[in-house]
């Protein structure tokens, strides 16, 4: 009797063990698929990438609060200590609407200028088989730098400036994330002031209305580090203009609730038709200088 137990045992393992190794092959290639139609998450770690603003949002009821600064051209040396002994400061606050609208407004010394910002998603990347992150963003700026006494004709509508960008994101890998952002930017300030003659002061060639395409890019290094790149072009800068492209490269720490981001760049103002249209730093010509954001959400 045990002896033919023994031997139902034997041929019930010979149908069973098939089907167990066909399962585990199952479970594995489970594991290692990407399920289809899954949202793309962090394709950057940072509400920008250096200047440019990235395609991450902040999610719904986060507070941020973020202190930036750029420092003088290191061009000088120790005369003004590479730079440092000269800033510019933003400080802004920034609030999560929802998972998909996102609002700011800040305050830099450049040009003594107040920003208010909304930045919304209209696709994510994987989301239905999508491949790429679109995220909007419209700011409008104003320069309160101008003084009435020296513009006797100043209206506020000469303050304003205004930017329109698409942001355009994939995520390659864990490690590669890439941007493009065609931008287009209108600037009242300086432009139409009139004289008591009425004519307008400091005449210049560029047009009000302005276009640029953006590219940005992240590396994540290691854990905690990335390595960060952006650059725009101007499209149709002037050619007696003395504004430059900006160009920002440097690297990201994460620290639980901070980013910390160190980069060197061209451009003095942080707020996006500042550093698109005012930038007059010569990498070349080592017209650059040390600058950090540190952004703390709460």
């Amino acid at each position: 009797m045990l002896l033919k137990k023994k031997n139902y045992i034997k041929i019930l393992s010979l149908f069973i063990f098939p089907y167990a190794f066909y399962a585990q092959d199952d479970l594995l290639n489970e594991i290692d698929s990407v399920p289809k139609n899954q949202k793309v998450e962090s394709a950057f770690k940072s509400l920008k990438i250096v200047n440019l603003e990235s395609t991450k949002l902040a999610a719904k009821g986060d507070f941020y609060f973020i202190v930036a600064h750029r420092f003088g051209f290191v061009e000088n040396g120790f005369d003004d200590f590479f730079g440092l002994d000269n800033a510019n400061t933003q400080l802004k606050f920034l609030y999560g609407v929802n998972d998909w609208l996102t609002v700011h407004v800040s305050r830099s010394g450049f040009q003594e200028t107040y920003d208010l910002a909304g930045k919304y998603r209209l696709f994510s990347q994987g989301e239905n088989d999508f491949p790429v992150t679109i995220v909007g963003f419209n700011s409008i700026a104003i320069n309160t730098e101008l003084k009435e006494k020296d513009y006797p004709k100043l209206k506020f509508e000469n303050r304003l400036s205004y930017v329109t960008q698409l942001l355009i994101s994939r995520k390659f890998s864990e490690k590669l994330s890439l941007e493009l952002a065609p931008t287009i930017f209108h600037e009242n300030t300086l432009r139409d002031i009139l004289d008591e003659n009425n004519m307008v002061i400091s005449p210049n060639p560029q047009d009000n209305t302005q276009y640029a395409i953006g590219l940005g890019g992240r590396y994540k290094l290691t854990k905690r580090w990335s390595f960060n790149i952006d650059y725009a072009a101007h499209l149709n800068r002037a050619s007696e203009s003395i504004y430059k492209n900006p160009l920002s490269i440097g690297f990201d720490l994460e620290t639980g609730g901070h980013v910390f981001q160190m980069h060197f760049t061209n451009a003095t103002a942080m707020h996006e038709t500042g550093y698109l249209g005012q930038t007059v730093g010569d990498w070349t010509k080592g017209e650059f200088g040390f600058g950090f954001n540190l952004v703390r959400v709460f």
